[in-house]
């Protein structure tokens, strides 16, 4: 980085924690380093990335998998703050794996599988619990403050904003990725289209953990999935510009119809700018759909299905494509941009 660029950048995020230091918590006024890489290679290149799900007690399981297919290490590590009893136990683990990775020079991408506030928690992938279904009455709760059923979703913020801001404190941005796939009804969380839906509680969410908790280390990142309704589902899930920093979409083939270019084109219109990525898929896309489709900028397959899916020969040919960017590729990213 020449003397010119350093002082640039070093001026412009000093800007930024003064801003931080005399006003209250804003997410606008902040400077990210991690949203800066990644307009940076914008167009040309896509982190590789790897999800690890269960176990907490073993938070980098499917990292270590892909470094024995590739010898190498994903460019941004994912997990996952989780619903289970045993899961919930080792949330500190997994808190101490997010520091390292970023300290690694990995990027960090989390997203939370939460129970149902008006059921129990911890809970299990069944209809008790993630899968369960709360009345319209029981959701009007939850989004009216100073109910007990909202009450108890601010005590579940409460139970992870403490690890948050433990990796606030080690200097870790985190990709968030909160009720995740918001139009799909299989959760609690998802399915409810409209102001008062599934919005109004991530704009609830966002609310909380910004101003409440003072988590300024969150870029946030609204999720749909790739459903046939997608275009519409864009509209109506919308929780507002403010309130998110990237559009993700998660790629299951929903529609039966993959990587199609009328699925991209409706994410980059929507993002208007903002960076997009997919951040979950099964398949991975080719070499030839990143550079048809080039402003993806990360792409997540998840943990076992990437394994389970893809050769061994498609997961080499994908990460090591030249569109495609992994940890040793990726030396002092943080300050740094590509020329």
């Amino acid at each position: 980085m020449s003397h010119d660029k350093q002082f640039s950048y070093l001026s412009k995020r000093l800007f930024a924690w003064v801003l931080l230091l005399l006003l209250p918590v804003s997410h606008a006024a902040l400077s990210y380093e991690t949203l800066d890489f990644l307009k940076s290679i914008e167009g040309r290149h896509t982190i590789g990335a790897m999800h690890n799900r269960q176990p907490n007690a073993d938070p980098n399981y499917y990292s270590r998998w892909f470094n024995r297919v590739t010898g190498q290490w994903p460019g941004m590590y994912s997990s996952d703050f989780q619903f289970e009893p045993q899961e919930i136990a080792q949330r500190q683990r997994m808190t101490d794996q997010v520091i390292t990775e970023w300290n690694n020079g990995a990027m960090v991408h989390l997203m939370w599988h939460a129970c149902n506030p008006a059921k129990s928690t911890p809970c299990q992938w069944n209809k008790e619990g993630v899968l369960s279904a709360m009345t319209d009455a029981q959701w009007n709760q939850l989004i009216t403050d100073g109910t007990p059923i909202n009450k108890k979703w601010k005590s579940m913020m409460d139970d992870i904003a403490v690890h948050l801001l433990q990796m606030k404190n080690a200097g870790v941005e985190v990709l968030f990725r909160p009720l995740h796939e918001m139009n799909q009804d299989i959760f609690w969380w998802g399915g409810r289209p409209g102001p008062k839906g599934t919005a109004r509680l991530y704009q609830i969410t966002h609310d909380y953990l910004t101003h409440k908790k003072g988590l300024s280390n969150i870029i946030w990142l609204w999720n749909l999935q790739d459903f046939a309704t997608l275009e519409a589902d864009l509209q109506s899930y919308d929780p507002g510009a403010q309130y998110w920093d990237m559009l993700t979409m998660d790629m299951y083939w929903s529609d039966g119809t993959g990587y199609t270019q009328k699925k991209y084109n409706a994410i980059v219109k929507k993002a208007a700018g903002k960076p997009i990525a997919i951040s979950e898929c099964e398949d991975l896309p080719s070499p030839n759909v990143l550079a048809s489709q080039p402003l993806w900028t990360f792409m997540m397959p998840w943990s076992e299905l990437t394994f389970e899916t893809n050769s061994n020969e498609k997961i080499q040919q994908t990460y090591f494509s030249e569109r495609v960017l992994i940890l040793n590729e990726m030396p002092g990213w943080r300050g740094y941009q590509f020329p």
